[in-house]
């Protein structure tokens, strides 16, 4: 799973304008936008923001919400990281995501779509992996089908997309993340310990939507 890294609100609040043609859509500044919005998203999800994050999203400024509702969620983050700290973050992270045996949610698509870990899911999720040359990071712990790592092979598609083609996205979109993210972004926004991860929540549903009817588009 990979780092937090600095948000760029302004190349991401472009993602939501109408895609409207072919060539538009596989530009290369487009799939930067995608990959970097999805990168930005695993880190938020493997860890709890640092406060290089934290001052990059309280600087955000002029974010036109009538873009849509991904630079809606970017205002909203701007706004839940002025009221973070670092030490209730640290709290809100480990009571949503770890807990003590489990967190209040359970990020996992395994558990969103069997009620359990490790079950058929993540085997299947673990075949197209190896099919794409994706293999998991040295050191981490979390399945396959951790919410991050989805999020983040998501990013390594996209910035692959020369050599992985645009149907392997709408693949790997629609068989790992479509059946269970949009839910699992819903619960976060409702969840009890939630507050900087309420608008974490509402832009990932944001970005899911997007994708998936964006994906669906070009389908």
């Amino acid at each position: 799973m990979s780092d937090v890294s600095s948000p760029e609100p302004a190349a991401s609040s472009r993602a939501s304008l109408n895609v409207k043609s072919e060539q538009a859509f596989l530009a290369d500044e487009m799939q930067a936008v995608r990959a970097g919005t999805w990168r930005f998203l695993a880190g938020l999800l493997a860890r709890a923001p640092d406060s290089s994050v934290l001052d990059s999203l309280r600087a955000l400024e002029n974010i036109d919400t009538s873009e849509g509702r991904i630079a809606m969620g970017w205002e909203l983050m701007r706004q839940a990281a002025s009221d973070a700290d670092m030490a209730s973050l640290e709290d809100e992270y480990f009571n949503l995501f770890t807990g003590l045996g489990r967190g209040e949610l359970v990020p996992f698509g395994s558990w969103y779509l069997t009620g359990f870990l490790m079950e058929k899911p993540v085997a299947v999720l673990r075949r197209d992996l190896q099919r794409l040359g994706i293999e998991r990071e040295a050191g981490v712990v979390e399945s396959e089908d951790h919410a991050a790592a989805l999020a983040e092979t998501m990013a390594i598609l996209i910035d692959a997309h020369e050599e992985i083609s645009l149907s392997e996205q709408q693949s790997f979109f629609k068989e790992h993340i479509e059946p269970w993210m949009g839910s699992f972004f819903k619960d976060l926004q409702n969840a009890k310990n939630a507050r900087f991860y309420r608008a974490a929540g509402f832009f990932g549903e944001s970005v899911f939507d997007f994708e998936r009817e964006l994906l669906a588009m070009r389908g």
